[in-house]
C-alpha cells in the first residue's frame, strides 16, 4: 500500500495564544489513534525526516506522563509532559513542554474524528501561556517537525 501525503494546516489566531493544526489521513480512526499512542509506533514519526526520535518515558493514561528526545548527534532537544485526559480513539488531552523553557507548558488537545471513506481527520489545539510563547513556538520552525513527521505517518499507516 502507498502512502498519500495530505496538507497539513497550521493556524495560530491573532488574537489568541493557541495554534490550531488539522490534519486528514487515509487510515481508520483506530489506526491513527494507535500510531499516535503506542510509544514503538509514535517514536516512528514523531518529528521531521533528518531527526531521531528516543521516547524515554511514555506512560499513556489520565495521569500518566511522557518524555522524549529528538535530535541528530550532539544536537538533542528534549520534551516531556503529562497526560491529562484519554479518551481511546476520540481525545488525548495532555501538557507538551521543551525542557530549556518549563514556563512554557502548553495545554495540548489532539481530537479524533471518522470521515467517509475510512480516513480519519485529527485536529490537535495548543493553548499557550501567552502570545510571546505562542510566536516563539510558530518561529522556532515546528510546522517543519509537525509536516514532516505527518508525512512519515502517512507512510507508517500505509505499512500498519
Amino acid at each position: 500500500m502507498s502512502a498519500t501525503t495530505r496538507e497539513t494546516v497550521i493556524t495560530a489566531d491573532p488574537a489568541l495564544p493557541t495554534i490550531e493544526i488539522l490534519r486528514e489521513f487515509d487510515a481508520p480512526v483506530d489506526r491513527v489513534y494507535r500510531a499516535w499512542t503506542e510509544r514503538e509506533l509514535a517514536e516512528k514519526w514523531i518529528g521531521p525526516h533528518s531527526i531521531d526520535t528516543s521516547i524515554e518515558h511514555w506512560d499513556l493514561r489520565r495521569g500518566g506522563s511522557w518524555r522524549y528526545t529528538c535530535g541528530r548527534g550532539d544536537d538533542q532537544h528534549r520534551f516531556f509532559g503529562s497526560f491529562h485526559d484519554v479518551v481511546p480513539n476520540e481525545r488525548i488531552t495532555q501538557t507538551f513542554t521543551y525542557e530549556p523553557f518549563p514556563e512554557g507548558v502548553s495545554l495540548e488537545i489532539a481530537s479524533f474524528e471518522g470521515l467517509d471513506g475510512g480516513r480519519t481527520r485529527v485536529r490537535a489545539l495548543s493553548v499557550l501561556p501567552s502570545l510571546e510563547a505562542r510566536d516563539a513556538m510558530v518561529s522556532s520552525g515546528m510546522d517543519t517537525g509537525v509536516r514532516e513527521g505527518y508525512e512519515k505517518m502517512d507512510a507508517l499507516l500505509a505499512s500498519l
